[in-house]
């Protein structure tokens, strides 16, 4: 089993940037197709991109391609979400995921999740 923790998140105005890491402990994050989820307010939890493990990324949409970037490390066991160009409508809580052979929108595991608020 696998623990995840975010940080990173805060207040930003629209245009600004922003870096979202995910912290894993109780297993390596090798072993795991690592993702990004969002949830605003009264909306549901959308799936924003994802990294496999064995490479390659995968967008929820195409509105992301471009300004949010997901890398990982294996060595520190952490999960990252570069954030650029961000608008009001990117504000939601943040949630890291992890998976092994479910679909992207049904993860195994889940952070806590972290607040990215964008002002105009």
């Amino acid at each position: 089993q696998v623990q995840l923790v975010e940080s990173g998140g805060g207040l930003v105005q629209a245009g600004g940037s922003l870096r979202l890491s995910c912290a894993a402990s109780g297993r390596t994050i090798s072993s795991y197709d690592m993702g990004w989820f969002r949830q605003a307010p009264g909306a549901e939890r959308e799936f924003v991109v994802g990294t496999r493990r064995s490479g390659g990324v995968v967008y929820g949409a195409d509105s992301e391609k471009g300004r949010f970037t997901i890398s990982r490390d294996n060595a520190k066991n952490t999960v990252y979400l570069q954030m650029n160009n961000l608008k009001p409508e990117d504000t939601a809580v943040y949630y890291c995921t992890a998976k092994t052979y479910s679909s992207w929108s049904s993860p195994d595991y889940w952070g806590q999740g972290t607040q990215v608020t964008v002002s105009s």
